[in-house]
């Protein structure tokens, strides 16, 4: 019977164990088949491997990050842009809706007062949260040596 005539074939790996059990090797045992040297230097190409491999992954991974990030900026600027007309048509409503009940430019006076209050506002805030950054960033040495 030929061996390719055979219904379940053995794998190579059986017919190697029993050509080395034939032999007297003993089963499991590793035959050295290379030196030292050549381990080390295996050893080193594959360090090699994996530092380039993960020199490439960071740059694909910084490549999609700032892609992405180049994404949220415009996408971003357009929210800002669009929040920035819907306070002008605010601004422009409020002004038509007051014009009845005041005049065109009382409404108009009302409406630009009530904004720059607002601005006023937030320059204070500006200006404390801008003073707090200083004094944390300020000598704390009351001495004034350094």
């Amino acid at each position: 019977m030929r061996d390719e005539d055979r219904a379940d074939p053995r794998p190579v790996d059986v017919d190697d164990e029993l050509d080395a059990a034939l032999r007297g090797d003993e089963a499991g045992e590793a035959q050295p088949d290379g030196s030292l040297v050549d381990d080390v230097a295996a050893l080193v190409q594959d360090g090699r491997n994996f530092v380039e491999a993960e020199i490439a992954f960071q740059k694909t991974r910084l490549a999609f990050a700032a892609n992405r990030s180049k994404s949220a900026v415009v996408s971003g600027l357009f929210a800002l842009a669009f929040i920035h007309l819907a306070l002008i048509a605010l601004v422009v409503g409020l002004v038509i809706a007051l014009t009845p009940l005041v005049s065109a430019l009382g409404a108009t006076a009302i409406v630009v007062g009530a904004l720059l209050f607002g601005a006023f506002l937030m320059l204070m805030r500006m200006r404390n949260s801008t003073q707090e950054i200083g004094d944390a960033f300020g000598n704390d040495n009351p001495e004034g040596g350094e």
